[in-house]
């Protein structure tokens, strides 16, 4: 059975989560335990997709405004 690119889901340690949104792990496991956020348990270990942390900084990103905009 061969996966496609498309079926593979690139799952991330909370520590590599930490360092792409510098937001910590202890941050992390607490909205996991209050189910704020969804996550992959594999035995253990507990995992976050990385399209859900990238959607997470996608959404948090707020476009700039120029100074003309800003006097309005």
């Amino acid at each position: 059975m061969d996966a496609t690119k498309k079926d593979v889901v690139e799952l991330l340690t909370l520590r590599e989560a930490e360092a792409m949104t510098k937001r910590k792990v202890s941050t992390w496991r607490k909205d996991i335990r209050l189910r704020r956020v969804p996550y992959v348990r594999l035995g253990r270990q507990i995992r976050l997709t990385r399209a859900f942390v990238e959607k997470l900084i996608r959404d948090g990103m707020r476009e700039s405004i120029t100074l003309e905009e800003s006097a309005r």
